[in-house]
């Protein structure tokens, strides 16, 4: 989710916050003094426990943020919070990640299709059913020529920050533009109306989940509004938007045509969902924390600021109401590779032993908010275990480091690290850590709105920058061509190989796990990949973050769920009791 991003790749959430669907860029906190011991269940609520018990049908859910949404439109989001926002309330797609706390919510099952897909010709072609009765909000069928155009309006150049999936991977797609000027892609096929083909070029073993993505939800080309459809776009899923006045509020209620009999993943428990925007600093924590009239029916997005964890954690009946999912994603420190000293791996390496990551643990709010990164791919993308190829010090080894700077001839060595303003503590940490190694850092700093061009701009790219990627879904397909595979690399707008990382080895063996067509094999080699690429050190995995949440007193149903990153699982939370959400 992460272009991912997801995690979409960065988009400014806040002064202090960026987003990417697929990278993230994680903010200042000064939480870890007070932070719980990580015991692999976060500091609130158990990992894989319900907050608030059942919820009850009814009443006005309020959420609580600090800025407007990147995108509603579906062909363009791909930012977490956004991305669960969207496909678990206004428009479903073919297939989506199962309502469920844990592990559990990982797993894709059927959304608007019948089952998983059916695939032939070796995993080249996709053949999905949409289930009978499915409907828009104003009461027309859902036809499989909107999925089609849907996914054909993800080429349109003006369409743009979604995921690029369907451009990776259909057959005929390299020279399209999109269905805005009347042309379409004979690699969709829609011979009736429920049935949907895809060919593509190349197998993909888990189309199934690629097919979760909001790419793939339904459009007709009759609501149609290019640009604009970001603002209004028609439902498919339990709720329609009412009113959306932008930055400020938007208002959700139920679609009357959208029938639960189809949808075994959403509740929709509320009558309504508000969405009150621009509220400033942690103002949105602190009322939650208070949960004072309306407040105690309110959730904040996209999640809590880090330094209020400190406030949290010392009152229990507080912490009861708090949640800290992993999130599947990993934070690295990129270094470039296109220019020296980073062209060098003696030097990279040499980066891997500096780096003190149980620092940055600590700049990022203690153990409670996230773990030492051992490996790129995270824990949800290795089977649970956390990979560990080099055997790195989680507080480095600065004189390993400085051994291997030596025989690179590299021993004093200055460079320049550029980070979002709010990553600022954690650049300071990566700055004394590297100091004992014999390495200066001049740090600079940028708002989070121009991080993503400042460091996705090759020309002038920095010599190391913090960010992250978290998985679309559970697969390593979704996580290392996006961070390492050097045919990624654009000019402008960079998002996900910051480290500008080009090896052909490294590309040759990605490709040839792309073409594999058993799911399995594919992520044995996946994981041995990352061991590879862990010995060419394109990059220092730092943390593995957890994601604090906090819902007010009247809230039932809350969970993250780790298919969305982490972030709160929209499709099943609700009130204790509605008549107080009223």
């Amino acid at each position: 989710m992460t272009r991912r991003t997801h995690a979409a790749l960065a988009a400014a959430l806040a002064a202090t916050l960026t987003l990417g669907l697929g990278a993230c860029s994680n903010d200042k906190s000064d939480g870890g003094s007070d932070a719980a011991p990580s015991d692999g269940k976060g500091p609130g609520a158990a990992s894989g426990s319900v907050i608030g018990g059942t919820p009850a049908k009814g009443g006005t859910l309020t959420v609580l943020t600090n800025q407007d949404f990147a995108h509603l439109d579906p062909a363009r989001s791909w930012v977490v919070p956004h991305m669960d926002f969207g496909t678990r309330l206004i428009y479903r797609t073919l297939t989506t990640f199962k309502a469920e706390p844990g592990a559990a919510g990982s797993e894709i099952v059927p959304d608007l299709a019948t089952d998983l897909g059916t695939s032939s010709e070796g995993g080249k072609v996709w053949t999905f059913t949409l289930k009978d009765g499915l409907k828009y909000e104003d009461g027309t069928p859902i036809k499989s020529a909107d999925i089609k155009y849907n996914v054909e309006r993800s080429f349109s150049p003006d369409l743009t920050g979604g995921p690029d999936y369907a451009i990776q991977y259909l057959a005929g797609g390299e020279n399209y533009k999109g269905p805005l000027n009347g042309e379409h892609l004979a690699s969709i096929e829609t011979p009736d109306d429920r049935t949907v083909v895809f060919h593509l070029k190349r197998p993909v073993a888990e189309f199934s989940s690629t097919v979760s993505l909001p790419t793939f939800s339904p459009v007709p080309q009759s609501q149609e509004k290019g640009t604009q459809y970001d603002a209004r776009p028609f439902s498919s899923g339990p709720y329609k938007i009412e009113t959306y006045d932008r930055g400020k509020q938007l208002v959700l209620v139920r679609n009357t045509n959208w029938d639960p009999a189809t949808d075994t993943v959403r509740k929709a428990y509320p009558d309504k969902v508000v969405v009150t925007e621009g509220i400033k600093g942690g103002q949105a924590d602190d009322r939650i924390i208070a949960s004072d009239g309306a407040d105690a029916n309110a959730i904040n997005m996209p999640w809590m600021a880090h330094e209020t964890v400190a406030k949290v954690l010392p009152k229990p009946d507080v912490k009861a109401r708090m949640a800290a999912e992993v999130t599947g994603c990993t934070d690295m420190l990129y270094m470039n590779t296109a220019k020296a000293p980073f062209d060098d791996p003696k030097v990279r390496e040499a980066m891997m032993w500096a780096v003190d990551r149980e620092g940055q643990v600590t700049a990022f709010g203690g153990p409670a908010m996230a773990d030492v990164a051992t490996s790129y791919l995270p824990p949800s993308l290795t089977g649970g275990v956390k990979s560990d190829p080099l055997k790195v010090p989680a507080a480095g080894d600065p004189e390993k480091a400085k051994k291997l700077l030596q025989e690179a001839g590299k021993s004093d060595l200055k460079v320049s690290l550029t980070v979002s303003l709010g990553d600022k503590s954690r650049a300071e940490a990566i700055q004394q850590s590297l100091s004992k190694a014999g390495v200066q850092v001049t740090i600079n700093t940028t708002d989070p709105s121009a991080f993503q061009d400042t460091v996705g701009d090759i020309k002038n790219a920095p010599d190391l920058t913090i960010s992250g990627w978290c998985p679309d879904y559970p697969s390593g397909a979704t996580f290392l061509p996006f961070q390492f595979d050097g045919r990624t690399i654009k000019e402008k707008g960079n998002q996900g190989n910051l480290s500008q990382f080009k090896d052909q080895a490294t590309m040759d063996r990605m490709d040839q796990i792309a073409a594999m067509t058993d799911v399995n094999e594919a992520n044995k080699a996946w994981q041995q990949l990352d061991q590879d690429l862990a010995k060419k050190a394109p990059a220092v995995p730092l943390i593995w973050q957890r994601r604090p949440l906090l819902v007010g007193t009247n809230v039932a149903g809350a969970f993250g769920n780790q298919g969305y990153a982490g972030m709160l699982d929209l499709g099943a939370i609700g009130l204790k009791d509605p008549a107080k959400g009223k």
